[in-house]
């Protein structure tokens, strides 16, 4: 059976070949196996070794410094670390977070449960190109504003937020600001101290790493206090309790440290891909672009068709891997909510589609991609 062409980056990335070797010399007891907490050893100290590496690749990636990268398992548990953590250990400072509705659902359902728990929450409304402005944002900012949280890339459309212009709000204000960068690393340059950025969450399974490990950003200032979610052992100085999967995290440092490489590289692919996969659907009629192509990484395009439902399209896609938009909410039949967010209708965010590229798409792929589409689109309007 012929693999389908894979237009589904932004849900998981396939492992980088050259990260896969890496993870696999610290598997088995050939290689650097051990528990990097065992200090009496020396087989324990390389683990350390390893882990501690890949903690600066991490950190080189965002312009960092090592001891402010803290492991997590993934994106979802850095956000969940970042704005439960930072709310509860500073309610005493004030209990107000400004986040906006097109956040990932590991950001949206955290800032949901912290309403839950008594601290207010300002919902922004984001323009139709997927982004809040700092004038928006500076309208919502209150006394008692503690923390703001603004994902860097957008996952279902691609938008990517003026993350410096931003950070001068929050900071004007007072507050604390948080950063999705689950999307970002790799696709767009990220300096924390340039932007302003005080805590960010990445994964490594976004840039060509392995699935269950991630880090946050967290900015070493007496200013920024976290509470641990996960406790036993007072692992990463006390904020992320649990044994290192060493073998997963030097798989997230190579992943970092190929995409510091090959970023402006994989930026050129991206723009290509997007340019010919758009060219290759120029002659059909009823297709919108919910993305703001000139605001956006060019490795993410949502497209709306008329006279369609999105789902039908997927079914009728077979040779292609595709989703309707986040990958965490895909077994939702409702349209949306980042699209209905924006401002697109109900008709026309059933009837769209997020298609994402990246460093293996080829050509061919892409060919195939837009042959497939509009063979589908005529059959189901037909």
């Amino acid at each position: 059976m012929t693999s389908p062409v894979y237009l589904d980056y932004a849900a998981t990335t396939p492992v980088d070949p050259r990260v896969a070797e890496v993870m696999a010399r610290h598997l088995t007891l050939d290689g650097v196996y051990a528990n990097p907490a065992s200090r009496s050893h020396m087989p324990g100290w390389l683990a350390e070794q390893a882990v501690e590496s890949a903690r600066r690749q991490v950190a080189d990636l965002i312009a960092a410094d090592p001891r402010e990268i803290v492991w997590t398992s993934g994106a979802t548990e850095a956000d969940n670390l970042a704005l439960t953590g930072f709310m509860r250990a500073n309610r005493a400072r004030g209990r107000h977070l400004v986040t906006s509705r097109i956040e990932h659902k590991a950001v949206v359902d955290t800032a949901l449960a912290l309403e839950a728990e008594g601290f207010d929450v300002t919902w922004l409304t984001p323009g139709a190109d997927g982004r809040v402005t700092p004038t928006q944002l500076n309208d919502a900012m209150r006394e008692d504003t503690i923390l703001v949280s603004l994902m860097a890339v957008n996952n279902e459309l691609g938008s990517i937020h003026e993350l410096a212009a931003l950070a001068e709000v929050v900071h004007a204000a007072g507050a604390v600001f948080h950063v999705d960068a689950a999307q970002a690393t790799g696709k767009i340059a990220l300096d924390v101290n340039a932007m302003g950025i005080d805590l960010m969450s990445m994964s490594a399974h976004k840039t060509y790493g392995p699935k269950g490990v991630g880090a946050l950003y967290v900015r070493r200032s007496p200013d920024i206090r976290i509470e641990a979610l996960i406790h036993g052992g007072g692992h990463e100085r006390g904020m992320r309790s649990g044994t290192l999967p060493t073998h997963q995290i030097a798989g997230m440092g190579e992943a970092f440290s190929l995409a510091a490489d090959a970023q402006e590289a994989d930026h050129t692919h991206g723009l290509a891909m997007r340019q010919r996969f758009l060219d290759g659907l120029a002659a059909c009629e009823g297709v919108h672009c919910n993305t703001a192509l000139d605001v956006s990484v060019p490795m993410i395009v949502n497209l709306a068709f008329d006279d369609v439902d999105g789902e039908s399209l997927l079914m009728a896609l077979r040779a292609l891997a595709v989703s309707t938009g986040s990958a965490c909410n895909s077994a939702s039949v409702e349209p949306s909510y980042v699209l209905k967010a924006i401002g697109t209708d109900r008709i026309r965010a059933l009837a769209s589609i997020r298609f994402s590229f990246g460093r293996f798409t080829t050509e061919a792929d892409i060919d195939t991609a837009s042959a497939e589409l509009r063979h589908a689109l005529g059959a189901l309007r037909q």
